[in-house]
């Protein structure tokens, strides 16, 4: 039944749409009318009788077109006719485009027919729309010109040159690259603020944009080898690379694409993985050395009442890391880099991409704060932050970032200001855990520095601390590129760091006063 249905549903657009066509195809080929009529009832027969047949074609016009031409040459051979062709001008509006053997007239059947539609995936749009419109749609060379603003002249042409690169691409056996089915991961640190829409996070993370970059970088590439290495049809890859483009993630020189950040590939994270195991252990040891001092000392800056010098530790390991990392690129004259480029949809951003690893890294320590899309509320900037563990699940236990308001309250309380709080924002303070109540009174959870506090050292501690200082710092200039991840691990190892029952989730928060 759905057999006949089919049968019916073509033979009515074969009527409908193609038996005027035919007719004037034959006039034109004939020069007589009589001789027209009976050549395209010829055709007709031929189509009727094969779709009863049972012929499904894969291309229906094509089908047509094809029937017509070789009851044509039939027809011509048996009268002789051989002058009975016409400028292709004429012929333009109703037929395929010349009389010369086309790629289309010996891949009407099968797999022939696919290998075209794979051929049809990579050329590039400008020949693609052409030969899809003449052999798919079936639309005439004015038709088409008119709808590319082009003279017909120039579709023919293109026309031509499309035929002969999609008959020397089915001769060849296309091998897609690796990455067509084995695709590649790729992890990324950014740094500065992220757009409107989450550029560059809710770009990056998509698996076809982390092999697009992989292979583009520093390695220029056309569209058109971009589709065949990862296997993805031209008009869709050309899509994607230009929205890539827009969005500052590649750049395009000439037809070539490359990708617009550094990538770190395996060979080198290795180097510099070694490099920080050769200072890692002493490192970290003179870090929770100076804290140690530090904290002894009466009259510190940090007020770790709150939460207790077990959590506070978490913070001021992560923050003195990070001092004295930014010290030694300092003395080696590397200059400060604050300033982030302007980014699509408002953002302001560098990013760095890093190959996959074989072998198992330290835990990434990330460093958040807050965020706002509209100046007019922030009333004061806060001096708010959080590291964010990659250990344990702590990272999912607290938001990537709070809102202004939220960290606007954060700061009201921990300064005494709590009656000026909004109850909206504290409720979400509390349930995120950064606020808590202690006794009915509402109290900071988290590491609270003062600016404002004396910190009188005696000689002899300040010596000591200078000295731990040029030692530390003379560890960084050994291992430049050392992460937080070495020191924290080592730090929980050694037991100067605790993560137990009475870790707070959201440890490695902090806010300056």
């Amino acid at each position: 039944m759905a057999q006949e249905c089919m049968q019916d549903r073509l033979i009515a657009e074969f009527a409908e749409s193609y038996m005027e066509k035919l007719f004037y195809f034959c006039l034109k080929k004939t020069g007589e009318v009589r001789e027209a009529e009976d050549l395209t009832q010829d055709i007709a027969l031929n189509v009727i009788t094969a779709l009863h047949g049972g012929t499904v074609p894969t291309s229906f016009g094509a089908w047509v077109w094809q029937i017509a031409r070789n009851r044509y040459a039939a027809w011509a051979d048996a009268k002789h006719k051989h002058n009975a062709m016409l400028c292709s001008a004429d012929i333009d509006d109703y037929e395929i485009e010349d009389e010369q053997a086309s790629v289309t007239d010996e891949l009407i059947q099968g797999e022939q027919m696919a290998l075209l539609r794979r051929e049809l995936a990579f050329i590039r749009s400008d020949y693609r729309n052409i030969v899809v419109a003449y052999y798919i749609e079936n639309r005439s060379m004015r038709d088409i010109a008119a709808s590319l603003s082009l003279q017909v002249e120039t579709v023919k042409k293109r026309l031509q040159r499309a035929r002969k690169i999609l008959k020397e691409g089915m001769d060849m056996a296309r091998e897609f690259g690796i990455r067509s089915y084995k695709p590649e991961q790729i992890a990324f640190v950014m740094n500065g603020k992220s757009g409107k829409r989450g550029q560059p996070w809710s770009i990056i993370t998509h698996l076809l944009y982390k092999n697009i970059f992989l292979e583009t970088y520093e390695n220029p590439e056309t569209a058109e080898e971009l589709a065949l290495e990862l296997g993805i049809a031209l008009p869709y890859m050309e899509d994607e690379l230009e929205f890539l483009v827009r969005e500052q993630l590649l750049c395009k020189e000439g037809d070539r694409y490359q990708t617009n950040f550094d990538i770190v590939s395996r060979e080198e994270q290795r180097k510099v993985h070694e490099a920080n195991l050769a200072v890692r252990d002493e490192l970290t040891k003179k870090l929770c050395e100076m804290l140690d001092l530090y904290l002894a000392e009466d009259g510190a800056k940090v007020n770790a009442t709150y939460i207790g010098d077990d959590n506070a530790k978490w913070t001021l390991l992560m923050r003195l890391f990070d001092w004295m990392r930014f010290t030694a690129a300092e003395q080696r004259g590397e200059p400060e880099n604050c300033q982030y480029p302007d980014r699509p949809g408002d953002g302001a951003w560098t990013l760095t991409g890093y190959e996959t690893i074989d072998w198992e890294k330290p835990s990434f320590v990330g460093q958040h704060g807050w965020i706002s899309h509209d100046e007019s509320e922030i009333k004061q900037n806060i001096d708010f932050g959080q590291f964010k563990f990659c250990y344990q699940g702590l990272y999912d236990l607290t938001p990537d970032l709070l809102s202004y308001p939220e960290a606007y309250n954060l700061w009201l309380v921990c300064a005494g200001k709590g009656e000026a709080c909004e109850r909206a924002y504290v409720d979400r303070l509390l349930e995120y855990g950064y606020l808590k109540t202690v006794d009915g009174v509402l109290t900071p959870n988290v590491v609270v520095f003062d600016r404002n506090a004396e910190k009188p050292y005696n000689a002899t501690l300040t010596e000591r601390l200078g000295a731990l200082k040029q030692e530390i710092l003379a560890l960084f200039d050994k291992a430049p590129a050392i992460e937080r991840g070495y020191v924290l691990e080592k730090a929980i190892e050694n037991g100067w760091l605790r993560y137990d029952e009475n870790t707070i989730k959201t440890v490695g928060a902090y806010i300056y006063l």
